[in-house]
């Protein structure tokens, strides 16, 4: 029910963590994958290279969508490559920082924005013209979109975004047969999680889950492929929580 062979994939943020995971879980399941990286190249080149070594099809593509025309490129960038078809478009490329109400300036606010709403917004938009009738797009959500975690306001606030546009998305998109959907993890360990690295944020890590160890990126990446997939065919507008039950 996971066959994606012969579907095309593209994923922001693919070199690392999260989307590197979504990656791979995409091309196992036989899809041919473009690993978007910002400024992680090298990471993006072993992404690419885990998947050929697998048997899978998969090649670089870089893009900096921080800035405003960003996701244009990066649209122009993927229609050049894959031609007048994309199926599946995962938007993960994401920033967080974690700074308090009273430290948080402008230039910040601004920052986590770009990255985690226009970008994805006008990464849709520029590449509607390759979606169509069973394409599947999957955003990156985020636990900071439905329950409070101290310090990440701004960040929350971002995903919250990103959780509206899903479901305004899904309702404008379904009639042309594409399906919007998200997967919201909790804290995982990567690079961006550095709270999870320590004494005192694995304690508080463990107190809020009804599962008592810390997410990995590979508890995330199947559940790409499971959207992307035709068993997720009647879901649509809809958040996935993969968080080991936290906050609950």
């Amino acid at each position: 029910m996971t066959n994606l062979t012969g579907k095309t994939a593209l994923v922001t943020g693919g070199s690392r963590g999260i989307g590197r995971a979504a990656a791979l879980a995409l091309a196992s399941a036989g899809a041919q994958v473009l690993v978007h990286y910002g400024r992680a190249e090298a990471e993006a080149d072993a992404a690419v290279a885990e998947i050929q070594a697998a048997g899978g099809r998969a090649e670089k593509i870089g893009a900096d969508l921080s800035d405003p025309q960003g996701a244009h490129t990066l649209a122009a960038r993927t229609r050049t490559i894959v031609g007048d078809r994309l199926d599946v478009l995962v938007v993960n490329a994401g920033i967080s920082k974690a700074v308090s109400i009273e430290e948080t300036t402008v230039a910040d606010f601004d920052a986590l924005f770009a990255v985690n709403v226009r970008a994805p917004y006008f990464l849709v938009q520029q590449l509607l013209p390759i979606l169509g009738t069973g394409c599947s797009v999957i955003f990156t959500a985020s636990l900071g979109a439905r329950a409070a975690v101290p310090n990440l306001a701004a960040y929350a606030a971002s995903k919250g975004a990103v959780a509206t546009l899903v479901t305004q998305l899904a309702a404008a998109l379904g009639g042309r047969g594409i399906r919007v959907n998200a997967v919201a993890p909790g804290v995982i360990d990567t690079e961006m999680s550095s709270f999870a690295k320590t004494e005192k944020g694995r304690g508080f890590i463990l107190g809020m889950q009804a599962l008592k160890r810390i997410g990995k990126p590979d508890d995330v990446g199947g559940v790409f492929a499971f959207l992307a997939s035709d068993a997720a065919r009647w879901m649509t507008g809809d958040t996935v929580h993969v968080d080991g039950g936290s906050k609950l």
